[in-house]
C-alpha cells in the first residue's frame, strides 16, 4: 500500500480503493429474490408442438350419430392404428387418404382430417395424439442422474423441467449443490444460454425447443483466502450472494495473534482476461474502524476474488526477535555459556 500510495494512479496496473460507507455503495451485492419464470408460464406443449417427419401419430375417428363408416364414441374402438409421418410430411388415413401434417399441431391436423372427410361422414369427431414423438425431444447430458433424450410431451417446457425429468443433478460429494453447477444450452449448434443452475431455479429459466442440447457440468465458484486467517486456501462460495464478512467467517475469521486489522485486502482481476485494457482492483478494509463491520456486510464477493490479510508489524518484529534469540541460544549452548533451562 505504501508503494501504491507513492506511485501515480496512471502508472499502476490496478486501482486502489479504500472501502468506506461511501465507496462500498458501488460494490454492494445485489439481491436476487426468487421470481416466477415468466418466459415459460404461458406455454402449452399441446398447442406449440408441431409434427415433423419421423413422428408417429395415433388417429381415432368417430361418428356422432350412427356409425355408417366409423363407430360412435360409445361404441367399439375407432383406433385406426399408428400413422408414421413420412419424409414428405404426410400420413395415410383409411377413408381419408393422404393428409399433409408436417408443420401442423395436433388441433390443426384434426381439423384438416375433418375437412378432407367432407360429406362422407356426418359430424365426425377426430382425435389425434402423439405415439412416438421422435423429433420432439431434448438431449440432457453431463452431471445428471439419467442422461439421455427427454420427451417434450411429458410436460417438459423449460430447461429446469428437462433437467428434473432426467433425474436432476448428480449429488455433489462436497454438498455444494446448485450453486456449483453450470448449465449450457445449445440450439441449432449455437450456445444460447450459459448460466448457474441456481440462477435458473431463482427464475431465469427459459423455454426449450425440440432438438435443444442441455449440458450440466461442474463450475466451482471459489474465492481464495491468504495471510493471517485461521484457515487459508480455496473456499467454495456456498451461496449466490456472499459478502466479505461472510467469507471471512467461513475461514474462521482473522488470527488474533498475527493479523493486522488495518490490512484486509481484496484483489479482483475483473475483466482482465477478456479485456486487456481493463484494470484490476485492490480493495482495502480497515477493521479497526467499527463501521467497517457494516461495510464488510455490504461488500459483495465475486468468484476468483483473493482475500489477503497482512501480518501485524509487532508480529513481524516478534519473528525477528525469536530468530535472534534462537540463534544466540544455539551459540550459547554450543559454547556451554547458557544453561539449557535459561529463558529469554
Amino acid at each position: 500500500m505504501g508503494g501504491a500510495q507513492t506511485t501515480s494512479t496512471e502508472a499502476l496496473p490496478f486501482d486502489v480503493i479504500d472501502l468506506t460507507p461511501t465507496t462500498v455503495v458501488a460494490y454492494r451485492q445485489a439481491p436476487t429474490p426468487d421470481r416466477p419464470a415468466t418466459t415459460t408460464s404461458q406455454l402449452s406443449p399441446a398447442q406449440r408442438l408441431v409434427v415433423a417427419p419421423g413422428d408417429s401419430l395415433k388417429v381415432r375417428i368417430f361418428e356422432r350419430y350412427g356409425g355408417n363408416i366409423f363407430p360412435t364414441i360409445q361404441g367399439q374402438s375407432a383406433d385406426l392404428g399408428i400413422q408414421r409421418v413420412g419424409e414428405d410430411g404426410s400420413i395415410k388415413v383409411p377413408v381419408v387418404g393422404n393428409v399433409q401434417v408436417a408443420g401442423l399441431d395436433l388441433n390443426q391436423i384434426e381439423r384438416r382430417i375433418i375437412q378432407q372427410l367432407g360429406t362422407q361422414v356426418q359430424e365426425p369427431e377426430v382425435i389425434v395424439e402423439f405415439d412416438a414423438p421422435r423429433t420432439h425431444t431434448v438431449m440432457v447430458s453431463g452431471d445428471v442422474k439419467n442422461p439421455g433424450r427427454v420427451s417434450m410431451l411429458e410436460d417438459v417446457r423449460s430447461v429446469v423441467d428437462a433437467i428434473n425429468k432426467a433425474g436432476g443433478p448428480v449429488a455433489s460429494p462436497t454438498g455444494s449443490g446448485a450453486n456449483q453447477l453450470q448449465v449450457v444450452v445449445r440450439r441449432n449448434g449455437q450456445v444460447i444460454l450459459t448460466s448457474q443452475f441456481s440462477d435458473l431455479l431463482a427464475g431465469n429459466d427459459i423455454a426449450v425447443q425440440k432438438g435443444d442440447e442441455i449440458i450440466v457440468r461442474p463450475n466451482s465458484r471459489i474465492f481464495t483466502v491468504l495471510g493471517a486467517v485461521l484457515r487459508s486456501g480455496n473456499v467454495e462460495m456456498t451461496k449466490h450472494n456472499l459478502t466479505l464478512l461472510e467469507a471471512l467467517g467461513q475461514v474462521g475469521g482473522l488470527n488474533d495473534v498475527r493479523a493486522n486489522k488495518t490490512g484486509v485486502y481484496v484483489f479482483r482481476m475483473g475483466d482482465l482476461e477478456t479485456n486487456p485494457t481493463a484494470r484490476g482492483r485492490v480493495f482495502r478494509l480497515d477493521l479497526f474502524q467499527p463501521v467497517s463491520i457494516f461495510v464488510a456486510q455490504q461488500f459483495g464477493l465475486q468468484p476468483r476474488d483473493v482475500i489477503y490479510v497482512t501480518n501485524a508489524p509487532l508480529y513481524e518484529y516478534d519473528k525477528i526477535l525469536t530468530s535472534i534469540y534462537r540463534t544466540f541460544s544455539i551459540i550459547g549452548i554450543a559454547r556451554g555459556n547458557i544453561p539449557l533451562t535459561t529463558t529469554f
